[in-house]
Parts: structure tokens; sequence; C-alpha cells
């Protein structure tokens, strides 16, 4: 675990390398990474408790993180290599033929640390309720975590999946939504606005709390919070209220 100066610096890296990784592909998303560059960093190297040298598929006894929104992979590739998932240099090949590394995040190619193909949009949140059910069954006490955009809360099958989260009593899982106001045609107020976002998860029967996800302090403090909050019959949510290229 690093020190709050550490994460910060890491942040500050996380971004570095998101520019480098789109400017040298000449394509690709730097807005999103940019601003949950300390979420991913808070994850990768102070909450998740995972060993990058034991990765497989099934996340047994480790916390697994899913990535939902998969145009966000340039931050996330990031702090993956920067934690030990594969080496540092595969950062060039982003966006590359024949790259491990997509411009969203696919498992054909065997990257450590990815464990669905993500990027088409709403299906991350079935996948983490359905790793999260396994961990039940399996006397798996570690946590699921799966963030999301919001603008991809247009998609029907978020709101199957926090149904069923929510009916099935899947308290092991933490969601997360990337609450910046836009998306690729526009600010989501004009494209499909979203109403009373903490209502609406409230009433599928979800426990929410809200995260400033440009400020490392707060991050870390609510991602404290919503690990304290699972476990009790509910699943949690966390909007994260970001900007984007940050």
């Amino acid at each position: 675990m690093k020190n709050i100066q550490e994460l910060k610096r890491m942040a500050t890296q996380v971004r570095r390398d998101v520019l480098t990784m789109v400017y040298n592909a000449q394509s690709g998303h730097p807005g999103g990474p940019m601003g949950c560059a300390e979420l991913f960093t808070a994850l990768y190297f102070s909450v998740l408790r995972h060993d990058p040298s034991a990765f497989d598929m099934q996340g047994r006894d480790q916390d697994v993180f899913f990535l939902s929104n998969g145009h966000l992979s340039a931050g996330w590739y990031s702090v993956l290599a920067r934690s030990g998932y594969f080496p540092l240099e595969e950062l060039s090949s982003f966006r590359m033929i024949n790259s491990r590394l997509q411009g969203h995040p696919a498992t054909e190619e065997g990257l450590p640390g990815v464990r669905i193909a993500s990027g088409s949009l709403g299906q991350g949140l079935s996948a983490a309720c359905g790793m999260a059910l396994a961990k039940k069954l399996d006397g798996d006490s570690k946590l699921v975590y799966c963030l999301m955009g919001d603008g991809e809360l247009q998609e029907g099958q978020v709101w199957e999946a926090a149904m069923f989260a929510a009916g099935r009593k899947i308290d092991n899982l933490i969601g997360m939504i990337d609450y910046n106001g836009q998306q690729i045609d526009g600010p989501l107020s004009e494209v499909m606005p979203l109403g009373d976002l903490r209502a609406k998860w409230e009433a599928f029967g979800w426990e929410v709390t809200e995260m400033q996800g440009n400020d490392m302090e707060n991050v870390l403090d609510t991602l404290k919070k919503a690990a304290a909050l699972t476990g009790k019959q509910k699943p949690v949510m966390i909007l994260i209220h970001t900007q984007m290229g940050h």
C-alpha cells in the first residue's frame, strides 16, 4: 500500500501514460481515463486485495475488478502494468495491430488482469453479478468491483442486472459509475437525462454513496466506506463525480 502522496504521484503518472498511449496510437479515448486516474490508482495500489503474480480467470480469494466502460482501457492498462500484471514496455503497443492492448479490453490475447471483453456497453455489471455469486457459492470473502460510465446507463441490461443483484442480495458487489455528465454524442443531459440517479439506484434496492473522484483522499475514504457497507444484504453503488480529461 502506498501513502497518499505516492498515490497522487502515481495518478499523475497514469495520466502521462494515457496521453502517451493515445498520442502514439493516434486513436483512443483520453478523457475518461484521465478523469478516473485517481480511482484506478486507489484501487490497484491501495484497495484491491489482489496478486498480479497469481492472476487467473477465476479470481479465487482475490478481489476482482471489471471495467464495463471499456473505452477507458488506457487508464486501466496503465495501472495493470505498473502494478505488475505485464511489462511496462508493452504500453507502447496500445491499439497496434496484434497487440494484447486492444482499444477495448479483450480476452483472446490473454492479457493478465482482463477477465471479460468489454466496451460493448451495458454488459459489465451482469458479469460482475456472476462473479460475485460464484464467490458466495465458493465461500470466498473477497469483493467484486465494476466500473461503468454514466452514458452506459442508457443500456437496459444495466437495469436488469441492477434488479438481479438486489433481488439475489448480492452484497459482495460494489458497482461504480463514472458520473462526468458527458458521452460521445454530447452532454448526458441532452442525449438522455438520467434524472435523480441516486434515487434510481436506491429504488432498485442498492446501498448508494457518492465520491469526489478527482480528490484522492475522498476516493480512498469512499472506497473504504463502500467496503464497510458490503455483507449487509444489499449491493453497493458509488456515484463518482469526475471531470472528463481532468
